[in-house]
């Protein structure tokens, strides 16, 4: 039985949500960032158990399948981030549409109509909490940054991270209080 889960989005996550399926004695096959597989059908006072413990975990059960693409697209996106490898070229909707093997403009028309932001702004925002978390660890510099994240220059992402944050990275760096936002909360 394959159950959807919301607000996956690192190693913890998939740790804490092998712990609740452990804790209610749910043998899985595999967990992996929004979803895990379970050996065996599932009984409904243990999927409610289940589902009450991933609410209070901050997580959530997905059972519609728009629901389920748009996780996995933030899924998506957000390993694709945290590895550090996009190139200048790189294009969301080439990597989404071969990932999901869907058209990317009903995955676009889906994730907008559901989460009240583009894809293209998600993608966006999730790179400038990349920024400032590579700011705050002082491993490289902006021009590091700037090529590990598919930054044309130096110049177009601190102009996007100015739009974003109201500061430059400089600025940011210099503030007593971050503010860095949760990934599952973009």
């Amino acid at each position: 039985m394959r159950i959807f889960i919301k607000n996956m989005v690192c190693n913890r996550c998939i740790t804490a949500v092998e712990n609740i399926f452990r804790n209610a004695d749910v043998k899985t096959s595999s967990i992996v960032l929004g979803a895990a597989e379970t050996e065996t059908e599932v009984s409904p006072e243990k999927m409610q158990a289940i589902e009450k413990e991933l609410l209070d975990t901050g997580f959530e059960r997905i059972m519609d399948s728009s629901h389920q693409i748009i996780e996995k697209i933030k899924n998506l996106i957000i390993i694709k981030i945290s590895d550090l490898d996009i190139a200048e070229d790189f294009l969301l909707s080439e990597f989404l549409s071969s990932k999901l093997h869907k058209d990317y403009s009903s995955l676009s028309k889906t994730f907008s109509q559901n989460e009240n932001i583009t894809l293209e702004q998600f993608f966006i925002l999730q790179k400038i909490e990349k920024v400032k978390e590579l700011l705050l660890y002082n491993e490289f510099n902006l021009t590091e940054i700037a090529g590990k994240l598919g930054y044309k220059s130096v110049q177009h992402l601190s102009s996007q991270f100015r739009n974003i944050t109201g500061f430059t990275p400089t600025e940011f760096k210099k503030l007593k209080d971050h503010n860095r936002k949760a990934l599952d909360n973009l």
